[in-house]
């Protein structure tokens, strides 16, 4: 048994209902490290209370592009292809769309991440780099959010 078996089989996972849900180009990967993963979620895939996405090797262009090869793989007409097209080939498919997205650092960019699903996310951004955020910094980014009003485009 790997640590990462170990580690998924912790109680807590169970518990807590949290699903484990790794994506990007996990082709990329040791082999090793690509079982261990699909382990990990076969493990986890009947929790259904949380849900924990990582991002490994990813990049949002990646995302996008692999989308669209796979439509194209299945044969899918030019004029049948929409966002729900789309969004059902992206690695994220059947997952909600960000409400909120946190970048630390102080950099005033997305970097390539989740670039579709992120279209009508709320954006905050923090010159903390990510080991220093705090608590109080993540209830004062979450009192923010709940200022806003969201208009999705509109």
């Amino acid at each position: 048994m790997t640590n990462v078996e170990k580690y998924m089989k912790d109680e807590r996972w169970q518990k807590y209902g949290v699903r484990l849900k790794v994506i990007g180009q996990k082709e990329r990967l040791p082999k090793t490290l690509q079982k261990a993963i699909e382990r990990a979620e076969e493990i986890t895939k009947d929790n259904n209370q949380l849900q924990l996405n990582l991002a490994v090797s990813y990049g949002g262009k990646w995302d996008i592009l692999n989308a669209v090869k796979n439509i194209v793989k299945e044969g899918i007409e030019a004029d049948q292809i929409d966002e729900k097209v789309i969004e059902s080939h992206l690695s994220t498919a059947g997952m909600p769309v960000p409400d909120f997205i946190i970048r630390a650092g102080g950099e005033m960019r997305l970097s390539n991440f989740v670039l579709w699903q992120a279209a009508y996310s709320e954006l905050y951004f923090s010159q903390k780099l990510w080991p220093e955020f705090t608590e109080q910094d993540l209830d004062e980014a979450l009192a923010e959010f709940d200022r806003r009003t969201r208009r999705f485009g509109k």
